[in-house]
């Protein structure tokens, strides 16, 4: 019976499960169309907690042999998890607030492309589903209209070039090794081939992962769709990202993990800048992003399981962080954090929910954050992991920590706690409640010193592999005296810190390259259309001209001899009549349009065979 189980489940491939109910959304009652989808989520959590281990659903596609669109590992197990159970969650939040079906519809479309990247067991499938991943997520910006639009056709167009480089990546792999293969038959990790292939994915995967330089589609479009949108493109396409970086480079590389540090230092000082409540938290997912890509990029152990501790928890508390600012956004219609204030005593819930997500991404001790982020600022520290070419890196995501409290104080302070409100709004609606504090409660249970390092032991892949000289692996412990000493520290700089930048920070705005990058965006793609456009016009009048001469020189043979003469020097042609009265030559069609596209095509064929 059991084994009868793990095959049905073998063959129950998720992103086809989600996928099918994104299309019943659309013909079913509202109520039973969000029921389906938040079943179908769930169901993938069930399917990445019982599925058997392996490479599922093997098929020969496009003319490879041993495709595999399905692999269970303990890698693409936790995404499964972690994409399933937010997933589920963000559909009741959805139809509680408000959302249409079809956003809903294409929501869980993008959901289904995001798996189907995670579970992909080769490179062919995940590039594939990578790109239906970037269309299906631009379509969830586009469909709300307005500012959404243009934000969504930058994101298009950023994702685009991702998606076209991670593609010429995965061509030049297999021109290098001969395979698609991402894992081994053993189940390790085979990762791009040196080179071409590895320049070409880091480039093409970075643009995704919001590298320092290719982030600007993050803070500019995130904030412009339906909030309830925005908590689905929180959670799924950088996150996923992040996992396939780690498949591109599972050996890790200096120079990554040096770019992390820079997203962490990078992506706080601007969402300190902000106004805008979703600038703000997209700014913070490239901060997020930061610690996953330095553990990535330092390649050990503990890195590798930080980093994907971190990603499983940003999963939570990012989604989370939308939720309540979508629910103030909601109840107020107001997005900028100034104009708002003492919203706790209107809506408490949403109060409380906020701040288990903020508690949970500065790492306060008890939150999930907490345990995950130590991990990869102890791969990083030459106390405990990290080697002494980390030792600047540790730094910077010391310092991205202290601006992750920094802003995540001012972001509750002037939305909940500053003055009175000048709102009487109702607190988050039913369905709303219950999907903030279902993930809230996920944040605070991996927290628990008893409860949340079990879970994560259990959870993470690698976590076995973990060990310095002199320690064992039950010796690990995030709830040690120096890990709540070092958290103290940061309490305690950020609070005092706000205090004395507060005043000054209030009055700053900033939008960072993207004041920059969009403009030269616009006019160099504009400047680069006309250049085309009127390099075709030129080349298709000289054309034009060209034949227009030629039939004339072929109806007035002397007279073209005579024109051609004239133009010598010392040369004396006398006039003569042109030899249709002088009336402009015509040509006459003597066939249809079809006929002279067949003929045309009958033409070329047979001379590429003849050069063939």
């Amino acid at each position: 019976m059991i084994d009868a189980t793990y095959d049905i489940l073998a063959y129950a491939y998720p992103p086809l499960i989600v996928f099918a109910a994104a299309l019943l959304v659309l013909v079913l009652p509202r109520l039973l169309g969000f029921a389906v989808g938040t079943l179908s989520l769930a169901s993938v959590v069930a399917i990445s907690l019982l599925a058997p281990e392996g490479a599922h659903l093997t098929r020969t596609f496009l003319g490879f042999q041993d495709i595999h669109p399905f692999l269970i590992d303990d890698f693409t197990r936790m995404m499964g998890i972690a994409l399933g159970f937010l997933g589920t969650f963000a559909v009741i939040y959805a139809y509680s607030s408000e959302a249409s079906r079809k956003l809903a519809a294409i929501a869980l479309a993008y959901v289904a492309s995001a798996l189907g990247a995670a579970f992909a067991g080769d490179w062919l499938v995940l590039v594939f589903m990578w790109e239906i991943m970037a269309l299906t997520s631009t379509l969830l910006v586009w469909q709300y209209g307005g500012d959404a639009v243009r934000a969504g056709y930058r994101y298009a167009l950023a994702h685009g070039i991702g998606g076209s480089l991670v593609l010429f990546a995965v061509i030049a792999q297999y021109a290098a090794v001969g395979s698609f293969a991402m894992v081994t038959e053993a189940g390790e990790t085979v990762g791009f081939a040196d080179g071409i292939p590895l320049l070409l994915a880091v480039l093409g995967i970075g643009v995704n992962v919001a590298f320092v330089g290719f982030h600007t589609w993050l803070p500019d479009t995130y904030p412009r769709p339906h909030f309830a949108a925005s908590v689905f493109l929180a959670a799924f396409t950088t996150k996923t990202s992040a996992y396939v970086l780690y498949r591109a480079i599972p050996e890790g590389n200096l120079l990554l993990a040096y770019m992390g540090g820079a997203m962490a230092v990078y992506g706080v000082v601007f969402a300190l800048l902000q106004h805008d409540m979703r600038a703000l938290l997209s700014y913070h997912i490239q901060a997020q992003l930061g610690y996953m890509v330095a553990g990535i990029g330092i390649g050990s152990a503990i890195g590798i399981a930080g980093a994907m501790g971190h990603l499983f928890n940003n999963v939570l508390y990012k989604s989370l962080l939308f939720m309540a600012v979508g629910v103030v956004i909601y109840r107020t219609g107001e997005n900028d954090l100034y104009k708002l204030g003492g919203l706790w005593r209107e809506m408490p819930l949403t109060a409380i929910a906020f701040a288990i997500g903020a508690l949970s991404i500065t790492a306060v001790p008890g939150f999930s954050g907490f345990i995950s982020k130590g991990m990869v600022l102890d791969a990083a520290d030459p106390a405990y992991y990290g080697g002494s070419e980390y030792q600047a890196l540790y730094w910077l995501l010391f310092i991205g920590a202290i601006g992750t409290f920094l802003s995540f104080i001012k972001l509750g302070y002037y939305v909940f706690l500053h003055g009175p409100s000048d709102y009487t709004v109702k607190d988050s609606r039913t369905g709303q409640t219950v999907a903030m504090f279902s993930v809230g409660g996920a944040c605070v249970l991996l927290g628990l010193p008893a409860i949340g390092w079990p879970v994560f032991a259990d959870l993470l892949p690698l976590v076995d592999g973990i060990s310095i000289p002199d320690m064992a692996i039950n010796e690990l412990e995030p709830y040690s005296d120096t890990h709540l000493q070092d958290a103290l520290i940061l309490i305690v700089i950020s609070v005092i810190g706000f205090k004395l930048i507060r005043k000054p920070l209030s009055k700053m705005d900033y939008s960072d390259p993207s004041l920059v990058v969009n403009p030269t965006g616009y006019y160099l793609g504009r400047g680069t259309m006309l250049a085309i456009t009127d390099l075709y016009a030129a080349v298709d009048n000289a054309v034009v001209s060209g034949v227009k001469r030629c039939y004339w020189a072929g109806n007035n043979p002397v007279l073209a001899v005579d024109e051609t003469a004239r133009r010598l020097p010392m040369v004396d042609v006398p006039e003569r009549q042109h030899a249709d009265g002088g009336r402009p030559s015509t040509i006459h069609l003597r066939a249809g349009i079809g006929t002279t596209v067949l003929l045309l095509t009958i033409i070329l064929t047979v001379i590429i065979w003849l050069l063939v």
